[in-house]
């Protein structure tokens, strides 16, 4: 087995909502802030358990391309705005990507 890639310096971070309109306004402060290069919104369904019952909700996936040292403020900016009460807002190392691309994240972000 060989050994785990080091972290790339870059990441995608997921949140959910449960309206377009909160997904775009997260979306749009994302980008116009320069924290991501990319954010895409997916519809999805989720199940979980909230307040001892068992949820079964349509929502709004957010998948933000990010540079990783920009993490804190991209995970303040998206609570200034997320209507939950406690917002899934996860961050997923990127290993490895294609050159280009990842540069191209650097250039379109501060």
């Amino acid at each position: 087995m060989s050994e785990p890639a080091s972290d790339s310096g870059y990441s995608i971070v997921v949140t959910t909502t449960s309206s377009d309109d909160n997904a775009r306004l997260i979306a749009e402060r994302l980008l116009s802030d320069k924290l991501a290069a990319c954010v895409q919104l997916q519809r999805i369904e989720s199940l979980y358990v909230w307040e001892d019952r068992l949820r079964d909700e349509p929502e709004i996936e957010i998948r933000a391309k990010i540079k990783s040292a920009d993490y804190a403020d991209v995970e303040q900016a998206i609570r200034m705005v997320h209507v939950y009460e406690v917002p899934e807002i996860v961050r997923i190392a990127i290993a490895e990507g294609h050159g280009p691309y990842l540069r191209w994240i650097s250039d379109v972000t501060r």
